[in-house]
């Protein structure tokens, strides 16, 4: 056959495209949501032709899951051992943000891998992790370095869950400060701090009883493989009884987000009550965002792994309420810090967010005071404050 007469060659490289294809596609939507054919297209494929290279969504999504930790292995394994903080952090840095599209895959780990695949992305990460660790015993000697190293990284890693958009050298340049920043903090000299949030609402109807029985099945389970007569029984209705309340369960999810943002809100607002110094708001926030965190674990954890598949119409509501609780974020880091920019303060704070989401988990959530104060004097060193 004489060249440019018959089909087009088949790229060498095709199945390493359709992972580069597949992870902000998962990154985005969500296990269950990701569509194989969205996938294909991605690539310009046919969704049979991506079956030929992988047999299964579950092995796309595993794949995507052990490219993301090999890319950070092998990126400090091109770091020499005595290299500096900022050199082992900016290799991850400079990973995290070529890839940021595609780590918010990081989100479904513990859901969707089973026990096989997650030990062994988990052992790889732990290899990351313990030569960060390395260098940060080495320039900060100082007590609980697992969990600086940790809010560090959540620190990084926080860029794959949100999409403000800035100039990529600015962005390396404030994840890597944030991440030294906390690195560098001792959290045991950190202040006393304490924030008390509304108290948790009584389900009184059935709606609110409906949400309550809910969340803690999404929690345990997952969204997606709970069943609405799973949540009609723990409430005592017939299954169809269910739809009387709610058309869905994405209603029931996004109306139990709803109503955890609000008590949210309406915590900051208390908790800035009078407070006129922006320092003094920024610790503030930190506080409340913490006790929120842990006071609320169930939910907050399946609204980070669940929201981004819910339909848009749906999540439209929960990203406005979240926009709303950053925008004050913001506003108090700029007036504290007047050398950032706006986009620069938003990048910080979701970075002090991903501290809270990180070391909340090293401390399996168990709430104590010691343990609020560590991670509310971790997000505060990180904001640079």
């Amino acid at each position: 056959m004489t060249p440019g007469t018959g089909a087009a060659t088949r790229p060498r490289n095709r199945k390493q495209l359709i992972i580069e294809s597949a992870g902000p596609v998962f990154s985005e939507r969500g296990y269950h949501a990701a569509s194989m054919e969205e996938i294909a297209a991605g690539v310009g494929i046919t969704a049979a032709a991506l079956y030929r290279h992988f047999p299964n969504k579950y092995a796309l999504f595993a794949e995507c899951a052990n490219g993301m930790v090999e890319r950070l292995a092998g990126a400090l394994d091109e770091v020499r051992p005595e290299a500096s903080l900022a050199e082992v952090l900016g290799a991850v840095v400079a990973v995290t943000v070529e890839r940021r599209a595609s780590g918010g895959v990081y989100r479904w780990l513990a859901r969707y891998l089973n026990d096989a695949d997650r030990r062994r992305v988990r052992q790889k990460f732990a290899q990351v992790v313990g030569r960060v660790s390395v260098a940060v015993r080495r320039e900060h000697p100082l007590p609980s370095e697992g969990l600086r190293t940790v809010a560090a990284l959540g620190a990084i890693g926080s860029i794959t869950t949100h999409h403000t958009v800035i100039a990529q050298r600015r962005l390396e340049e404030v994840l890597l400060s944030a991440a030294l920043r906390a690195a560098a903090t001792d959290p045991s000299a950190g202040r006393a701090c304490s924030a008390a949030l509304p108290a948790q609402p009584v389900p009184r109807t059935r709606r609110a009883e409906i949400l309550a029985a809910a969340i803690p099945l999404f929690a345990q389970d997952g969204f997606a493989n709970v069943t609405s007569g799973q949540i009609a029984k723990e409430v005592g209705l017939a299954p169809s009884a269910l739809y009387k309340h709610y058309s869905s369960k994405a209603d029931i999810l996004a109306a139990a987000c709803l109503q955890a943002a609000g008590i949210l809100a309406q915590a900051v607002d208390q908790s800035l009550h009078d407070v006129a110094d922006p320092h003094e708001a920024v610790h503030a926030l930190a506080a409340t965002y913490v006790a929120y965190s842990f006071e609320y674990t169930a939910m907050t954890s399946v609204a980070r792994a669940e929201m981004p598949g819910l339909p848009p119409d749906v999540r439209q509501p929960l990203a406005l309420a979240q926009r709303e609780h950053l925008a004050i974020w913001e506003q108090q880091l700029c007036l504290a810090r007047p050398d950032l920019d706006p986009r620069q303060a938003r990048i910080l704070v979701h970075a002090g967010l991903g501290v809270v989401v990180e070391v909340g988990r090293a401390l399996h959530w168990e709430d104590t005071p010691d343990h609020r104060n560590t991670v509310t004097a971790l997000i505060v060193g990180a904001l640079g404050l």
